[in-house]
């Protein structure tokens, strides 16, 4: 008999494991409170980076480089680049040290056989002149990686998925949870409908611990700020003279991307954020755009007094030790999880769903241990690090 699966969500989490597990044989409906690509969804920009560094962390690391492969699948089944391998140039103001991220990165990924250039302050200075040089002394660039068009990513997801004969319902907002002989059957929506199904996949992102209150103490929604500018000559302002980059990132936070088709260049922060209810209306706090120019004017002088062509505020859906819930909840039989994006799960979409699905089937793998249920402190790896993929 035909397995049926209920899932929460149109974001990646959610997609992915509905193509995947529709490939399986599954019967799969997909419900989004809005529609897809959601315009309030962290899966949802113009651009995520896509990258296998991750300091010495072998799991992530590895899947990193599934992921890159299936990249450039993608591109070829697609039949166009929504994946831009430009590279990664990580850049720091201080000489690379054991123990931080940058240099952490480079060698484990050249001890891995990748070809890294490293890159000095006179190699900045001729090979990427926007960059302030003088305030930057150590650094590397990696080929393998780039940036993907987001929100056209998640809308080509959307029709793969529909292609493939998954039931995909948009502004179908949760209401509350079906229970049945102390098992979760199922959903009633905001508009007074039931769906059914032997599993709920719940890939809530942000939303997860509003829906999930007993989630809360592991799972809470952090709000980021995204600012695009728009620069005068944005040929300018595109790999391979300016690619996807990070500076400081292990200690500020800051990265960024290439100017896009629209000559927009995309800043980003994976700071600490604030905490917030994803329900509530998104506010950009005072004094964002100028912290933003402040950063600009030391790193990226040409375009501190760049127009903004739009700013958003983005929600993490973050754990709390920053790695993904993937997983049967042990409490509400019936009920899968798949969240926790901490900033940085995007980038691992190709290999999101294969992932997702051996955990509602229970098949092994060996990267699922780390992102089993757990409980405050009881993970046995070390937060993610510099995670950013907005």
């Amino acid at each position: 008999m035909e397995k049926q699966a209920l899932i929460l969500g149109g974001g990646v989490f959610g997609l992915a494991a509905a193509l995947e597990l529709r490939t399986r044989g599954w019967r799969v409906v997909l419900l989004d409170a809005g529609g897809i690509p959601h315009p309030d969804a962290a899966s949802t920009d113009i651009s995520k980076v896509v990258r296998m560094d991750y300091g010495a962390d072998p799991l992530y690391t590895a899947m990193g480089e599934a992921a890159i492969r299936r990249w450039r699948e993608w591109n070829a089944r697609w039949g166009e680049d929504l994946f831009h391998e430009d590279g990664f140039l990580v850049m720091t103001r201080r000489p690379m040290t054991p123990g931080s991220f940058e240099h952490d990165s480079h060698a484990f990924l050249t001890a891995r056989g990748h070809p890294l250039r490293r890159v000095g302050a006179e190699t900045l200075r001729r090979a990427h002149p926007k960059w302030n040089a003088g305030a930057f002394a150590d650094g590397y660039f990696n080929p393998q990686g780039g940036w993907a068009e987001s929100g056209r990513v998640v809308a080509r997801l959307k029709l793969d998925a529909l292609a493939a004969g998954v039931e995909i319902h948009e502004h179908r907002p949760f209401h509350r949870w079906l229970e049945e002989g102390g098992r979760v059957r199922g959903v009633m929506d905001a508009h007074g409908a039931e769906w059914r199904a032997d599993v709920v996949v719940s890939a809530l992102g942000a939303w997860t611990p509003e829906h999930l209150p007993w989630l809360a103490d592991r799972l809470h929604a952090t709000a980021q700020s995204v600012f695009h500018f728009l620069p005068q000559n944005a040929a300018e302002w595109r790999a391979p003279a300016f690619p996807v980059w990070a500076a400081d990132i292990g200690t500020t936070g800051w990265y960024g991307f290439p100017a896009n088709a629209n000559g927009v260049v995309k800043v980003a922060n994976h700071g600490p954020g604030r905490r917030v209810r994803a329900s509530d209306a998104r506010m950009m706090p005072d004094g964002e755009e100028e912290r933003f120019r402040a950063f600009l004017r030391a790193t990226f002088p040409a375009l501190a007094d760049a127009p903004v062509a739009a700013s958003r505020v983005c929600l993490y859906g973050d754990s709390f030790d920053g790695h993904f819930f993937l997983d049967h909840d042990p409490e509400h039989p019936g009920l899968f999880v798949a969240t926790g994006d901490s900033g940085h799960a995007f980038k691992f979409t190709p290999v999101l769903g294969p992932l997702i699905a051996d955990a509602v089937e229970g098949r092994p793998n060996p990267w699922l241990e780390r992102f089993r249920w757990r409980g405050l402190g009881g993970t046995d790896g070390e937060k993610a690090r510099a995670g950013g993929n907005k």
